[in-house]
């Protein structure tokens, strides 16, 4: 089975490609939603983050969102050490989830592919490429935040021509280029391999 890593910064329109995929039959694992489910479900996340933080880091409801952003904000040791307890626990249910598939290829959306170290666990990886400006007015008409907002989250993020030249496929969705083309023609080179 060839497993494939999708990237791309906020705005890029990653989901988008990764329900596209999935409507080609290509099974694809979510790391963001996977990743707050089993920080709720998983005894492992929950242990280390209590270690780490106290029991007051969780409620009755699961995650205390607002702790945790509170310890982590402006502090990059304690986000370094979250990611730590969360990343692995995410690769190894991707990891399982994968042996369950009944595909010739499935695939891990991950904004922080490459940042997380997912990537050493796929077979490639592919880059949703789109232009600042557009990435910028997605944002804007999809979230509540304001221009330098948004300016801030991809500041926050690893460079697009970074992710470029890690990247072993590129997906243009700059709303210009077609993307179902795009895919056809990444899933017919895949299936090649």
């Amino acid at each position: 089975m060839i497993k494939l890593g999708i990237t791309g910064g906020i705005g890029s329109g990653k989901s988008v490609v990764a329900q596209l995929l999935q409507l080609s039959k290509i099974p694809v694992y979510i790391a963001d939603e996977e990743s707050k489910i089993l920080t709720n479900t998983s005894p492992i996340i929950r242990k280390q983050l209590i270690s780490l933080f106290g029991k007051d880091i969780y409620t009755e409801d699961g995650l205390n969102k607002k702790r945790l952003a509170s310890y982590i904000f402006n502090n990059p040791e304690y986000l370094k050490q979250v990611n730590a307890i969360i990343h692995p626990e995410v690769n190894y249910h991707f990891q399982e989830w994968a042996t369950k598939q009944q595909s010739e290829i499935c695939a891990i959306e991950s904004a922080i592919l490459f940042e997380s170290g997912f990537n050493q666990y796929v077979d490639y990886s592919l880059m949703v490429y789109a232009p600042i400006e557009v990435r910028v007015m997605r944002v804007l008409a999809r979230d509540k935040a304001s221009r330098e907002e948004i300016i801030q989250r991809i500041s926050n993020q690893m460079p697009d021509e970074q992710k470029k030249e890690l990247s072993d496929y590129v997906i243009y969705n700059d709303d210009i280029h077609a993307l179902l083309p795009q895919i056809q023609d990444l899933l017919s080179d895949l299936s090649s391999r």
